[in-house]
C-alpha cells in the first residue's frame, strides 16, 4: 500500500502540485476583502488536480525518455510499477474532477485551467526534444496559477491578474535556466536540450540575468499604483527589489565561475524569491 501511494505522488508530483496550491491562493488573498473559505477551498483542490493531471499525463508522455535520465529513471512508469493505462486513468479523471471544480467557481477560472493543462502537456512536453524553445511556452501554464487565484475570486481577466501572470511568467527562466544547467548533461542524453541557444556558457547565463532583471521590474511594478487594484507600499518594493538582488547576485556569479554549485544556488534562490514574495504581497494587502 505504502508503495502505490509513493508512486502516485510521484506520478502527479505531490509537492510541486502544493507550490501550485500555494501560488493560487496567494493569488485569491490578493483579490478579496473578505475570505470565502468555500472559494478557496475549491481553488486549492481543483489547483492540485489540475497540476497532477498534467504531471500524470507528461510523465505519460516521456516513459521512453524517463528511463536514460538518472533523475527520473525511477519513476513508477519507466520501471514499470505502475501501468501505462492506470496511468492515464488517474490523468483523465484529474483533469475532470480538476475542471469541474474549477468551473464551479467561475467558468473564466475553468478555462485558464484547461490552457494550462493543454498547453504543458499537447505542446510544452512535445516541443522538449525540438527546441530550447520549449521553455517559454512552458513558462505559460506555469505562470497561470497565480493569476488563477485572482480570477476566481473576481470572475475578471484585468490588469492586476496579468501583472500577477507577467511576474510569475519572467521568474520561470532564471529558474528553468538554472535546472537546465545542473541537469544539460541529463537532458541532452534524453535528446532535451533545454538551455537558451542550446550552449553551456557565459550567452546563456546573459540570458539567465537579463530575465532576472525584468522579473525584478516587474514585480515591484505595482509600487507605481498603474495596475489597478494591485498596488504595493514602497517599503515593500524595496525589500523585493533586495531578495531579486540576491537571486541576481546568484546569476552573476554563475557567470563568473560557470559552475554547478552557482546554478545550485540560484535556482534554490529562485525558489525562495517567487515563495517570499508571494506572501509579501498579501501582507502587504492586509497591513495597510
Amino acid at each position: 500500500m505504502q508503495a502505490i501511494i509513493s508512486d502516485f505522488k510521484q506520478l502527479t508530483k505531490v509537492g510541486l502540485s502544493l507550490s501550485v496550491v500555494f501560488s493560487s491562493v496567494a493569488g485569491y488573498l490578493l483579490a478579496i476583502d473578505v475570505v470565502n473559505y468555500f472559494i478557496l477551498f475549491l481553488l486549492a483542490t481543483g489547483g492540485f488536480f489540475m497540476v497532477g493531471a498534467s504531471n500524470a499525463f507528461n510523465q505519460i508522455i516521456e516513459k521512453d525518455t524517463d528511463i536514460i535520465m538518472k533523475r527520473t529513471q525511477n519513476r513508477p512508469l519507466p520501471t514499470g510499477r505502475m501501468p501505462v493505462n492506470i496511468a492515464l486513468t488517474i490523468a483523465i479523471l484529474f483533469t475532470i474532477f480538476g475542471l469541474t471544480i474549477l468551473y464551479s467557481i467561475n467558468p473564466k477560472t475553468a478555462l485558464f485551467g484547461a490552457i494550462s493543462i493543454f498547453l504543458y502537456t499537447s505542446v510544452y512536453t512535445p516541443l522538449k526534444a525540438v527546441t530550447p524553445l520549449a521553455v517559454f511556452v512552458g513558462a505559460i501554464p506555469g505562470a497561470i496559477p497565480f493569476m488563477l487565484g485572482w480570477v476566481a475570486a473576481t470572475d475578471n481577466f484585468g490588469i492586476e491578474a496579468g501583472l500577477l501572470f507577467m511576474i510569475q511568467f519572467f521568474w520561470q527562466f532564471p529558474h528553468f535556466w538554472a535546472i537546465g544547467w545542473l541537469q544539460d548533461e541529463e537532458y541532452k542524453k534524453a535528446g532535451f536540450n533545454m538551455l537558451p541557444m542550446g550552449q553551456k556558457d557565459k550567452g546563456a547565463v546573459k540570458q539567465i540575468i537579463f530575465y532576472t532583471v525584468i522579473m525584478i521590474l516587474v514585480s515591484i511594478a505595482p509600487v507605481l499604483k498603474l495596475s489597478g487594484s494591485f498596488y504595493i507600499h514602497p517599503i515593500t518594493a524595496g525589500i523585493i527589489t533586495l531578495l531579486g538582488l540576491y537571486m541576481l547576485y546568484f546569476g552573476v556569479k554563475l557567470h563568473k565561475s560557470e559552475k554547478n554549485i552557482d546554478a545550485r544556488k540560484l535556482m534554490l534562490s529562485s525558489v525562495l524569491y517567487i515563495t517570499v514574495i508571494q506572501i509579501i504581497y498579501v501582507l502587504d494587502k492586509f497591513l495597510h
